[in-house]
């Protein structure tokens, strides 16, 4: 059989002679986490008509269809809900953001007294991206979230403090694996230990901190005395 002559080959020519073609319209732009490049692209939102062709030619609408995401870079289309994650720049932020939120819980369940606790702090929140944190900063924030939240030094986690934790880690959570969520709880509890064993307001907020998060009450547990044993 020759080339073109096929079934295949049918429905080539049928479809450049009867088709569907739709008309994209931009109605809104940005930044976004490609799936497709893997990294931070820009993107165009549009919402599209299609219309039934003869010859290329639309003549007859086929309604509405999108919107879509279209990328800059690789112009592949997505699903709006590509959106809902976060660029790699604002992720970085987020993550910066709870790691610096979780010492600060911690230090205010009582180690903002302790010499050895606000250096492992803020190690933790230099590592996180807070390249010019000092324990200075950490004490004067740790007064400044008392006095908003209410709360002594000491004391268990109050509402004010946990809707600062669930804040952060609220809109983190769902775009890290397991590993990410366990490590940020891990950082807070090796925190509480740098000046000895958790305290009640400790494993309190550390238990908020897990909640948050989305790890259940047993791995939180698990989690706390795997971070007592030396590695």
């Amino acid at each position: 059989m020759l080339p073109g002559r096929g079934r295949n080959g049918r429905a080539a020519r049928l479809e450049r002679i009867l088709g569907t073609r739709t008309a994209w319209t931009p109605v809104g732009d940005g930044e976004f986490f490609c799936p497709g490049c893997g990294g931070d692209r820009n993107y165009q939102r549009l919402t599209g008509r299609r219309r039934l062709a003869v010859l290329g030619v639309p003549v007859v609408s086929r309604g509405a269809t999108g919107p879509v995401v279209e990328c800059a870079a690789c112009r592949r289309h997505f699903g709006t809900d590509v959106l809902d994650h976060p660029t790699t720049t604002r992720f970085a932020a987020m993550l910066r953001d709870a790691v610096h939120t979780v010492a600060l819980a911690v230090l205010a369940a009582g180690g903002a007294g302790s010499r050895t606790a606000l250096e492992t702090a803020v190690a933790a929140v230099r590592a996180a991206g807070f390249d010019d944190c000092t324990e200075e900063q950490l004490a004067a924030l740790v007064e400044a979230l008392e006095a908003d939240t209410g709360r002594i030094t000491g004391g268990p986690c109050g509402a004010g403090l946990a809707i600062e934790l669930h804040e952060a880690l609220d809109p983190l959570a769902p775009h890290l694996a397991c590993l990410g969520r366990e490590s940020i709880l891990l950082t807070g509890a090796r925190i509480a230990l740098a000046d000895g064993p958790y305290t009640p307001a400790e494993r309190d907020v550390l238990a908020t901190v897990g909640a948050a998060l989305t790890i259940c009450a047993d791995d939180v547990t698990r989690l706390l005395v795997t971070a007592r044993t030396p590695s």
